[in-house]
């Protein structure tokens, strides 16, 4: 049995919906799968809802962006209580703070020329966390590029005159936060992200885990980083990124994945983080 954990829906930048997800990965037969949108957990209920009907479960998670040294680091955050208030509370700080980098870049877009709509860059984000990708759409529904790589390859992409940076909020930070707060914190994706030094500082610091099983992780590196598991004694998660139906530049769902058992340490390693119960516990 295995899980997929690391999945993005239309409550950020997927394009399919929680419920399409869980009706995807139950044909593929997976034993789980975690809901890890950016900046977001509205998606988790929907999912929960389609799963209790098929033998699927449902793991909360959530995917944040850090900034070490110009670098974009990703944390994925597991098994934190969605009603947790003072998560709620940084959730709102992370998606307000995407809300007014997006603004910023459609003004910059406009100075240069570039004339989109910010409606609707927020109609295609729909009520999902809004980003650059939903920029690069808007500019592709206008006629104004030919493809989503190129709206990064000279307008939005970090160096490019319409970029703009994101809210800085360090990785240790993040990883101590989510301690805090009950949840399992695993590097996302390290060997496209992150250099050793920064990994290991992080396992210094409380990292949980590392997405050891990522389509972007040749085998090479995905020794690498199960030996440093092994070595520090870290979950080695694995997931796809996926991001919806033909959409590229990032897995299709299940290509990369996780035993079933990683779940259940998952559970117990929250438990320990201070979460009192965890939802979604295995059903006979």
């Amino acid at each position: 049995m295995f899980a997929d954990l690391h999945i993005h829906t239309t409550a950020s930048d997927g394009a399919s919906t929680p419920e399409e997800v869980v009706r995807m990965a139950a044909r593929a037969k997976l034993r789980a799968i975690a809901i890890t949108d950016h900046d977001s957990m509205e998606g988790i209920p929907a999912a929960r809802q389609e799963a209790d009907r098929r033998q699927l479960e449902i793991i909360e998670g959530v995917e944040l962006s850090t900034e070490h040294e110009g670098m974009e680091v990703h944390v994925l955050a597991y098994c934190i209580d969605p009603a947790n208030a003072d998560f709620k509370e940084h959730l709102n700080l992370f998606r307000n703070a995407r809300l007014l980098r997006a603004e910023k870049i459609v003004d910059k877009l406009r100075k240069m020329g570039v004339m989109i709509d910010f409606a609707s860059v927020l109609e295609l984000a729909g009520p999902g966390s809004v980003g650059r990708p939903h920029i690069a759409q808007a500019m592709l529904a206008a006629g104004i590029i030919n493809s989503i790589a190129e709206a990064f390859e000279h307008y939005i992409g970090v160096g490019k005159p319409a970029y703009e940076p994101r809210l800085k909020y360090h990785p240790v930070a993040m990883v101590k936060l989510i301690r805090e707060l009950g949840g399992v914190p695993v590097l996302a994706h390290p060997g496209i992200s992150c250099n050793e030094a920064l990994v290991l500082t992080l396992i210094k610091e409380g990292l949980q885990g590392l997405e050891v099983y990522h389509p972007q992780h040749a085998r090479d590196m995905e020794k690498y980083y199960l030996d440093l598991c092994r070595k520090f004694n870290l979950l080695a998660t694995g997931g796809s990124d996926f991001h919806g139906v033909g959409v590229t530049g990032h897995g299709k769902l299940g290509e990369a994945v996780a035993p079933y058992e990683v779940v259940l340490q998952l559970r117990k390693l929250a438990l320990q983080n201070g979460r009192g119960t965890v939802a979604g516990q295995h059903r006979p």
